[in-house]
């Protein structure tokens, strides 16, 4: 590949050479440019790879009048694995692959990951007409070229181009699906990321998945935006490596619930001595957790499920870093693996205490 990009690449150098010192382009010739020859010969490689997800939704999911049938994208990482989202998948009753060439296969899920909105489907009867593989997004620059490819409004196969644009936190994004609450930071991207292309590969120059395509940023839900967001390439790795050796995603969790402290009566807050909304409160804290282990208190609540006072442990903060509610509290646990240690900063009886905690593997529940 890389000998004949060179030798495109000189080919068209003195192509366009000659087009200005003649002041005409041929039309003879599509490609003008070498990031013309680059974007087709990435596109026509990954192409094979990727497929269109049809979903045939659970009755009881369906409301009057709507389709029963979600359409998403997905790509080959393995012989006979696709990857996509999990919310492309969610809610299926049966589901379809329909690869580039058209050829359509049935497809079953084979491990989920619903904490970064991933999923892996097994296909039978079929081989990979082509594989992707992953690169580094956490190496990727502002301004550096990226392509989709998906299938947004059903059109199979289409391609769109841009730029990475920034690692943007998640909590900037308008999320509310309940799903990818321990993604950290997402890539955005100008390149098309519209309904459709959920699940589909984020590419880099070198044809390489630097994240899987998951949502687009829009002012509101009737307007579509032209800001894409994906999951980083880096975290998807992981997780699939994970899913097919454990079964399950090993991203740190404490194993508790809890409760945001803004979302506390004012009342309860005085009495814990408190005079800021920001922190979480450790709701349950289940036997055998990391949390547990590790000494972390839980709330007291009543007949009618009110918490009571005194509270549990508030956690204000996390290996220094403070929090402003549970939303940050499971993304900053969640960037640590088994084994390793976190260092919780606690509201415990109106004083602040450090709680160190060692994370354990997740295990199939």
């Amino acid at each position: 590949m890389g000998l004949r990009v060179l030798g495109a690449a000189l080919l068209l150098s003195g192509a366009v050479a000659g087009a200005y010192i003649t002041g005409r382009v041929s039309a003879e010739r599509a490609l003008v440019t070498p990031d013309e020859v680059n974007t087709v010969e990435v596109a026509q490689k990954a192409i094979q790879a990727v497929v269109r997800i049809d979903n045939r939704l659970q009755r009881e999911r369906l409301q009057v009048g709507d389709d029963p049938i979600d359409t998403g994208t997905g790509f080959f990482y393995k012989k006979d694995l696709i990857v996509t989202n999990y919310h492309v998948v969610q809610y299926q009753e049966s589901l379809t692959v329909t690869l580039f060439n058209g050829r359509r296969v049935s497809a079953k899920i084979e491990g989920i990951d619903p904490g970064i909105d991933i999923a892996i489907l097994r296909v039978t009867g079929v081989t990979a007409p082509a594989t992707l593989s992953f690169g580094s997004s956490a190496r990727l620059i502002p301004g550096q070229k990226l392509l989709t490819i998906g299938t947004p409004l059903r059109i199979q196969n289409f391609v769109g181009s841009g730029v990475f644009s920034v690692a943007a936190s998640a909590r900037d994004l308008n999320r509310n699906d309940g799903f990818a609450n321990e993604v950290g930071q997402y890539i955005v991207t100008t390149a098309s990321i519209q309904q459709g292309n959920s699940g589909g590969p984020v590419l880099d120059s070198r044809g390489a998945v630097v994240g899987v395509a998951d949502a687009n940023v829009s002012a509101n839900g009737l307007i579509p935006g032209v800001i894409g967001i994906a999951v980083p390439g880096d975290l998807v790795k992981q997780s699939l490596d994970d899913l097919e050796k454990i079964g399950v995603p090993q991203r740190g969790t404490l194993g508790v619930t809890m409760v945001d402290l803004d979302n506390l009566d004012p009342a309860l807050r005085q009495l814990a001595g408190l005079n800021s909304s920001e922190g979480a409160l450790v709701d349950e804290v289940p036997a055998g957790t990391a949390a547990a282990r590790a000494g972390l208190r839980g709330s007291l609540r009543n007949s009618k499920d009110q918490l009571l006072a005194p509270l549990g442990d508030i956690i204000v903060a996390v290996d220094g870093q403070r929090v402003r509610d549970s939303f940050d509290v499971i993304r900053l646990v969640a960037a640590k693996r088994p084994g390793q240690t976190v260092t919780l900063r606690v509201w415990r009886n109106k004083k602040s205490v450090d709680v160190k905690v060692t994370l354990l593997k997740r295990t199939l529940q």
